[in-house]
């Protein structure tokens, strides 16, 4: 099968609906992908029979939407690299991404990517999907990277992020003596002149918040956990900077490679709802060795 096919059963409370309104409401698939779907290959089947999306739903209907063929850029070609699966099912892949790859090709780097392993791997187990980053990490931070298997799962996903309800933390070592407890970090970001890669604390930037909260002391560097309560270009990175705690490696922004050779930041659990299996799902990450080794016993 080249397509995704998504099964509903209709409850009592949503009888007597237009399908039209059962799909975009209920079940959040976008006008545009319910336009897609009648006129670029797919189709929607109720009790095996195809309908239209003005047929009023009963109790007990069988709905089945087939979404379009997915399609896959020409200029990201696969590539075969070793994934670390944390979960797989139909309609998620969640990997733990080690250091010094990309996400997704960049410039620099067209030919090895963390997404092109990931189309390696659909290739080799036939499954057609094509790349949906629900969220990306810089090259040379490590940990939790959740990709979508199919459109309508990633617009629900993205959903989730907007409403601020999938939860991710970070691990990261700092430099410095951090005082201890649970902090919140409340300073805009912006891009800082003259540069096109580095940001910094600006009165004229974004709002950005970070909340972080010390792990464990040594003398020279700190453990931390943190979470965002929003998404700015190296949020974590230009935070801890401003604080003159920069993270250990991100020469970027005043830390030092004393101890390892990139910014000490790993994405370590990740939250959200799972719209199928109707429940929240956690999942973890264990650290990889080069941040392993900082952890002094």
């Amino acid at each position: 099968m080249d397509c995704f096919v998504i099964k509903w059963t209709v409850k009592k409370a949503h009888e007597g609906l237009l399908l039209r309104d059962f799909l975009r409401h209920e079940k959040q698939i976008s006008r545009t992908l319910l336009t897609d779907i009648k006129f670029k290959g797919g189709k929607i089947v109720v009790n095996g029979k195809e309908e239209r999306v003005r047929y009023e739903v009963n109790v007990g209907d069988q709905i089945e939407v087939y979404f379009p063929k997915e399609q896959r850029s020409e200029t990201m070609k696969p590539i075969h690299l070793p994934l670390t699966i944390v979960y797989e099912d139909d309609h998620f892949l969640l990997v733990n991404k080690p250091p010094n790859i990309t996400t997704i090709p960049s410039r620099q780097e067209l030919n090895v990517s963390l997404a092109q392993a990931v189309l390696y791997y659909y290739e080799q187990h036939h499954i057609p999907s094509t790349i949906h980053v629900v969220n990306r990490l810089d090259r040379d931070t490590s940990g939790l990277v959740l990709i979508a298997k199919h459109r309508y799962v990633h617009d629900l996903l993205s959903k989730q992020q907007k409403q601020k309800t999938m939860k991710r933390t970070y691990l990261a070592f700092v430099h410095g003596i951090v005082e201890k407890g649970k902090e919140k970090i409340n300073r805009p970001i912006g891009r800082k002149e003259g540069s096109i890669i580095e940001r910094e604390v600006r009165e004229d930037g974004q709002a950005a918040v970070t909340h972080y909260q010390v792990l464990e002391q040594w003398k020279q560097y700190a453990l931390l956990a943190l979470s965002l309560e929003t998404g700015r270009t190296h949020q974590i990175r230009v935070h801890m900077a401003s604080l003159q705690h920069p993270l250990l490696g991100d020469t970027l922004y005043g830390g030092r490679r004393d101890f390892i050779n990139r910014q000490a930041l790993h994405s370590h659990t990740l939250t959200f709802y799972h719209p199928f299996l109707e429940k929240v799902l956690t999942f973890k990450a264990s650290l990889p060795e080069d941040m392993k080794q900082l952890i002094i016993k």
